[in-house]
């Protein structure tokens, strides 16, 4: 298998990487490379650039904003996002409700959601895990019980990303309550302004308001909401999450990361030298870096196959996503690594660095915090166990 770029692709690589360069607005990138939050407007202004470009949601149907790009391309546009520090289109928005809405809704629902989601007009959020249904999330309890043309839902959800920012969330209800756990669950979209939704946030270790709870009380859904055929979301939520789990992998965003290690490790002071002549470090680093460069050349792989089959999700993709999360990982604490103590005692903010703080404080002041919040990547789209499980039967035949 060559797994080399042809020059079209080169040359598509070089349009990427001029585009994000030259148009996403640079501190914005910084703000994402050293791992600092972003705010609502920050995430409006980078996805409405790239939408007015055509380029938020290059994955969808042509009809509804997509582009007739390859596998391939589709591969090189988002790691040159990610090496470039580009904040990705909202992920609930884009990589999750809205290649669903457009594979199994109805034409009202396209034509009423799609447009308004690539462009960030309406914020989603997602409802899938409950407090006992996480990575056993064919468990959950929340119900929708049908009467007359509306869907009255009751239950709780947990860990809802950036919900506090959120127009609508998409959810899976229990509708059948006699079927096998799987067969009696559907896919809702719920406006989140309809009355008996209250959201209740989640301060998550590293301090952060991220993360959500979700309750519902009576909530009156509009049958029209309803995605594609009651007691078929399971099958619409493993088309979601197939898709989710390639790109967790996020290969692009652990070599900015490395570069970044690289580079801080050579300036931080240790010892009588720098941080970088310490060899067990290196030998560290070398390690995460191989390890990266295997990964790299299994996605390729993996990409190269569903360029051959139509593009359909890849089992195997839970392979990049259990490596995916463990490089993370391993990429936060080198950087943690690299910080120190100035990770955990940063001085004031804005104030000078002295002898003592060689550098502008903010990466090292987010070190910590990214180490802990980044525990949640080998848990969140499916556990890692969870995902040994799907190779164990889908790829290895057990």
């Amino acid at each position: 298998m060559d797994l080399r770029f042809t020059p079209e692709e080169l040359a598509f690589r070089d349009e990427v990487r001029r585009f994000f360069r030259n148009e996403i607005p640079a501190e914005i990138r910084r703000k994402v490379s050293e791992g600092r939050g972003l705010s609502r407007e920050d995430y409006f202004t980078s996805q409405r650039i790239m939408n007015a470009r055509g380029w938020a949601v290059p994955h969808w149907p042509r009809e509804w904003g997509g582009r007739d790009w390859t596998a391939i391309q589709r591969y090189i546009f988002t790691e040159e996002m990610l090496l470039a520090a580009v904040p990705l289109p909202q992920q609930f928005n884009c990589y999750m409700v809205g290649p669903v809405i457009a594979a199994f809704g109805s034409q009202a629902q396209k034509e009423r959601h799609l447009s308004r989601i690539a462009n960030l007009d309406d914020w989603w959020c997602q409802g899938f895990s409950e407090p006992g249904a996480g990575s056993d999330l064919a468990s959950l309890r929340t119900r929708a019980v049908r009467e007359g043309d509306h869907y009255i839902v009751d239950g709780q959800k947990t860990w809802t990303t950036l919900g506090q920012h959120a127009d609508w969330i998409f959810c899976l209800v229990r509708t059948d309550p006699a079927a096998r756990k799987q067969a009696g669950i559907s896919f809702l979209l719920i406006d989140m302004k309809t009355p008996g939704i209250t959201l209740r946030p989640i301060i998550t270790l590293e301090g952060r308001h991220e993360v959500n709870e979700v309750f519902f009380d009576k909530v009156r859904v509009p049958a029209e909401n309803l995605v594609g055929e009651e007691n078929k979301g399971w099958d619409y939520a493993k088309f979601l999450l197939a898709n989710e789990r390639t790109g967790i992998a996020r290969i692009g965003l652990s070599k900015e990361r490395m570069a970044r290690i690289r580079r801080l490790a050579q300036e931080m002071p240790a010892g009588e030298g720098t941080m970088w002549e310490d060899r067990d470090f290196r030998e560290r680093f070398a390690g995460v870096e191989i390890e990266l460069k295997a990964l790299e050349i299994t996605q390729m792989r993996v990409v190269a196959a569903q360029a051959r089959d139509l593009g359909r999700p890849d089992p195997a993709s839970s392979i990049l996503k259990i490596k995916g999360s463990q490089l993370q990982q391993a990429t936060t604490e080198l950087l943690l690594e690299v910080a120190g103590p100035f990770a955990l005692a940063a001085p004031e903010r804005g104030a000078e660095p002295t002898n003592d703080w060689p550098f502008d404080h903010d990466w090292a002041d987010a070190a910590a915090a990214n180490y802990f919040n980044n525990r949640k990547v080998s848990i969140y789209g499916g556990s890692n166990e969870i995902q040994k499980n799907i190779i164990a039967k889908a790829v290895l035949g057990l």
